[in-house]
Formats: structure tokens, sequence, C-alpha cells
């Protein structure tokens, strides 16, 4: 009878001081974070941190979710959970410069109106068709707005990079600062071939529409102090004083994106001969970056149809890069489909310690090179297949380029207003081995209407160079984060349970349309029937015929919705008892075992006692 009671105050006890410890978890650990996840997809990166850190003034973030309205869409309501968990760490962090405001904006509603005026995306995916809100705001205390319309599930690897970048914009909202280094015409200007004015490029009037973007030729000798993100298009015969400024800006922690060309097919003049190639090896060879401006890619696999006078011909050195030759891990190229360009040419990699290299752009593997000079003076892109073999490898078309890197000057050149040198930095930059990318032809088209010039682009060129100078624009934090990795891991009993509904779905979906052709079938019988008799009106038969096709009709709808609530229904119920041996019975089983080996431990106390 002792050993009984004292087994009960021993279980008592345990949970007295499991509940006691819980309690002083909450108060004393709460801000506490332990992420066991596989790709730490709660936690925020260093980048995140450093962008929180920096902030001077509150953010206040709103977060909209159509809580009641997304009932049984058990997806959409662990990706909203998924995004609340990731907002709460960063409230967490920001050490109070973050104020999380957590919305659920029913229909009808001022929380509704709300959404609406911050201009977020209503989804209208709801089983009785109400809009569905998944959603940020976000104002700082200038009252500044930025907001991330909807959550796509299917971007969740750049989530983090989408909270933090509209954080730190509401941080330092100063427009980007651009400097652009060419004597390209870029900005329209005489075509000394035809005697006519182009226009500016499309690309570029993009740019400026975006960023406060300078242009300036290559006489220039330094590079604007004030500059956020330097872009250099087609740079050949630099001058040292210019060179070294660029390589001191790139140093010094400077957002540099270059496009070099070993051949730049829209100069009106590289129809009369000869390769038109950049030059930067000065810079690239200290980098450890290789770029030979004598050779062209060709690529059999990516080569764009083109028309001639005999017809349509590929040109293995026009190339469509697609999905399968971009990097959709990259901020910079997800979600784009498509990239045109001429006379690429590639970079490999440095070979030095501490820099990181990420290419952006490949061709396929079934591509080789060519010498430019040779590739300007073909004229006939049957020629170029002609002589085609493949080396069955992949060149790096574009990449990133960041980490430790060495200056190409030990000392600074005569002329140059520094007195000192940088020895080595830190690079951030974006390379790219074409320049007509940025050029109309290859990805824009242009029609009038009305008078007024339409451009319709059927390439993303301009979509990724906006992408990469909005990239840069960041700070060096922000561009840390970049892509992690997804949340979501497969459940192969929740799997099990949708195939099973989707296919007694389908099993119904037939039988409705088996019951819908057979009663269409007996109603054309009857119509023909009644035109031959000349009647206007349905007979008693007629009529029975069409009442009993609308009720198989409403029967078989109901049995359609039966069936897709019984699926969310079971998910639902997987996932309740899911929590319950979670929550509950986990932690009751190790108090019993806990209970036991404490018994058994007294025992074999008891019994050395004894003996």
């Amino acid at each position: 009878m002792l050993n009984r009671l004292s087994t009960i105050v021993a279980g008592i006890l345990l949970l007295l001081v499991f509940f006691v410890l819980v309690m002083l978890n909450n108060q004393l650990l709460g801000s506490a974070r332990l992420d066991l996840t596989e790709n730490q997809v709660y936690s925020l990166s260093e980048g995140s941190k450093q962008v929180l850190n920096e902030l001077d003034e509150p953010v206040h973030l709103y977060f909209f979710f159509s809580d009641r309205a997304s009932k049984g869409m058990t997806g959409l309501r662990n990706y909203a959970n998924r995004v609340e968990s990731l907002l709460e760490e960063y409230r967490s962090a920001s050490k109070g410069k973050v104020i999380l405001h957590k919305v659920d904006p029913e229909p009808f509603s001022e929380a509704e109106d709300e959404a609406n005026r911050f201009g977020l995306t209503a989804a209208s995916i709801g089983a009785a068709g109400d809009a569905i809100y998944l959603g940020l705001a976000a104002r700082n205390a200038f009252d500044d707005e930025k907001v991330i319309g909807f959550f796509d599930p299917q971007q969740e690897s750049f989530l983090e990079y989408e909270i933090s970048k509209l954080i730190y914009q509401l941080s330092d909202p100063q427009p980007v600062k651009v400097t652009l280094i060419t004597d390209l015409q870029v900005q329209g200007g005489q075509n000394p071939m035809t005697g006519r004015f182009d226009p500016a490029w499309t690309s570029i009037n993009q740019l400026q529409q975006l960023y406060d973007v300078q242009v300036l030729g290559s006489d220039v000798s330094a590079v604007p102090v004030d500059t956020d993100v330097l872009l250099l298009i087609h740079p050949k015969n630099l001058s040292d004083e210019l060179l070294f400024s660029v390589d001191q800006y790139a140093l010094g922690g400077g957002k540099l994106m270059v496009f070099v060309d070993p051949h730049h097919e829209s100069d009106p003049m590289a129809a009369m001969g000869g390769a038109n190639s950049s030059n930067l090896d000065k810079l690239f060879s200290a980098w450890g970056v290789g770029f030979d401006a004598g050779q062209v890619v060709l690529d059999a696999a990516t080569g764009l149809d083109i028309r001639t006078q005999s017809g349509v011909t590929r040109h293995m050195g026009f190339l469509g890069l697609g999905i399968e030759q971009l990097d959709n891990s990259d901020v910079i190229t997800r979600g784009l489909e498509l990239i045109n360009g001429a006379s690429f040419g590639y970079f490999t990699a440095p070979k030095g310690p501490g820099l990181n290299w990420q290419p952006l752009l490949h061709s396929s593997s079934s591509s080789s090179h060519m010498d430019s000079t040779t590739y300007a003076m073909t004229r006939d892109a049957k020629q170029l297949a002609s002589g085609f073999a493949s080396r069955n490898q992949q060149h790096v078309l574009a990449a990133r380029l960041s980490g430790k890197a060495s200056s190409a000057f030990l000392t600074p050149p005569e002329g140059s207003d520094a007195l000192t040198s940088l020895s080595d930095g830190e690079l951030n930059a974006i390379l790219i081995a074409d320049t007509d990318v940025l050029t109309d032809r290859f990805w824009v088209s242009q029609s009038n209407f009305f008078g007024q010039t339409i451009f319709t682009p059927f390439a993303n060129n301009g979509d990724f160079l906006t992408n990469a100078v909005e990239n840069l624009g960041g700070s060096n934090a922000l561009i840390s984060v970049r892509s992690r990795g997804t949340f979501s891991r497969p459940f192969d009993v929740v799997q099990a349970l949708t195939v099973k509904a989707e296919q007694a779905f389908r099993d119904q979906e037939q039988l409705l349309q088996q019951e819908l052709d057979e009663t269409e079938q007996a109603l054309a019988q009857l119509q023909g029937q009644r035109s031959e008799t000349g009647a206007l009106v349905l007979d008693a038969q007629q009529q029975q015929a069409l009442d009993d096709f609308m009720q198989k009709k409403i029967e078989i709808r109901r049995a359609l919705r039966e069936v897709r609530h019984q699926l969310d229904k079971d998910i639902e119920r997987l996932g309740s008892w899911l929590k319950f041996i979670n929550i509950a019975v986990a932690p009751i089983v190790l108090v019993i075992l806990l209970g036991l080996l404490a018994r058994l431990t007294r025992r074999k106390a008891g019994g050395v006692k004894h003996g």
C-alpha cells in the first residue's frame, strides 16, 4: 500500500516538475531558438541579421493572411505558418526595431480594405470563390511603403531574401546611383552606315526609369565617388587611370557589373570585317578569371533559327538560353525563361583560394568555340555548322565573382589622384561574356500604335539586367542572403491519401461525363422526335428526361464535393493525431519511462542494502 502511494506521489511530483519547467522555459527562454531542420529554414542567415542590425528606425510589418477563408486548404495554411514563423524570427532578432502585425482580412471588413489599399493580391482560390490574402505590407517611420503582394509557395527558397530586401529598402530609401561607362551608343545616335538616328537601347531606358543612371564615356579618368553600382559595357582601350579607379572601386567594396564580348555584333561598323572585342585582361588576370577575347562560343542545341535568302537556318553563334542554361537558384535568374545573345565568349573559374565562383548562364554540352576573327568574317550561318564539332562540355557565359582578390596595380599609375592603393579587398562582381544581350534586336520588338512606339519583349534580357542591378544595389548583407532551402518535405501518408481521393474524384468525373453523354443523346433523340411532330413545348417524357438529368447532375456534384471534403478531413485528422502524439503522448511516455527507471533504481538500491 505504501509503495503504491509512493508511486502516485512520485508521478504527481514529476507532472508538477514538468509543468514548472515548461513555465520557466516560456518565461526565461522564450527568445531562445534551436533550429534542427536540414537547411535551417526557420533561422535567419547572417546577412539578414546584419540588415536588421543596421536599422535606425522601426519598421512595421503587416502580415495579411485569410485564416478563416482558407479553412481546409492544408498546403496553403502550412506555408502561411512557415511565413509567419520566419516573420517572428525577424521580430525577435530585431531587438524591437521590427513590429509585426498579424491581420486576417475577412470579406467586407476594414482589414480587407486596408489590404486593398496596400495593393496586396487577392487570389480567388477558396472553395466558395472567396478572396485569399497571403501577403506582406511594410511601412517605415517616414511613411514609405513596400509590399509583397502574395507569397508564392513555388518561390519558397527566396522567401528570406524577399523579406530582407523589403526591410532593407525601407531602411535605405535613397535611390540607387548607377554609373555606366561605355563608348557604345546606348542612348541612341546617328548610324554611320545608314545616316539615320538609332533610338536608345530599351534595356538602358528601362534601367533609367528605375534608377539614377549616369552614362559616361571611357575618356573619364575615375569612377564617381557616389556610385552604388558600376556598369562597364564593352570596355576596350581603357586608360591606366580609369582601370586603376575601377580596380580600387571594386576592391573597396563597390558593386561591379561587367559586359565583355569577343565580338560586338550590334556595332554598325562590325560588318566592315574583323572582330570587335572587349579588353579587360589586366583586371581579370589579377582576379584569376580566365576570358579569351579571341574565342566565340558556338552551340548546336541553343542556336537560334534565323531567316536567310535560302530559308530558315540555325545560327550556332546566336544563342537562345532557356531554363536549362539558367541558374534558377539565384535571385537574378530565377523565374527567367529565355535570354538571347550573339557571339558569346566564355569564362573559366579562378583557381586561387578565397574567391567564390557561381555560374549564372552556361551553354549546353553540345557546344564548342572558334576564333573570333574567323567568326566575324563568316557571313553564312551554314558555314559555321559545316565545321562544327562539339566538345561535350558546358561553357560559363555569365557568373558571380565574390571574395578576397588582389589588386592589378602595385602602385598607382602616374597621373592618378590616389596616393596609395589597396593591395587586396573584397570583390562583389557579376561578369557577362556578351554585350549584344543588351541590344533591342535580341529581346524586344517594336510596333506602331496610333503614332506611338510600343516595345514588346520576347525574351528576358531586360529582366536579367534589372534583376542584377537591383541585387547589386542592395547591401553586401542582402546579396549574401540570396536563396535558402525549402521547408516542405514529402509526406508519404498524405500523398497516398491525396492519390486515393483524386482517383475517386476522377472516377466520379468519368461517371458524370458518361451520364451527361447518355442524357444528351436521349435529349437529342427526343428533340428529333419533336421536330418531326412540330411540337414547340416539351412533352411529359422529354420533361421527365430533363428532370432526371438535372437530378443526376446535382447528385454527382454533391458526391464530388464530398470526395474533396473527405480528402481534407482525412489530412486534418492525420495532422491532429500527429500533433497529439508529439505534444501529449511523447511527454507522457517520457514521464512513465522516467518513473519506471526511478522505481527500478530504488529496487536495485534496496536489494544491495538488504544484501
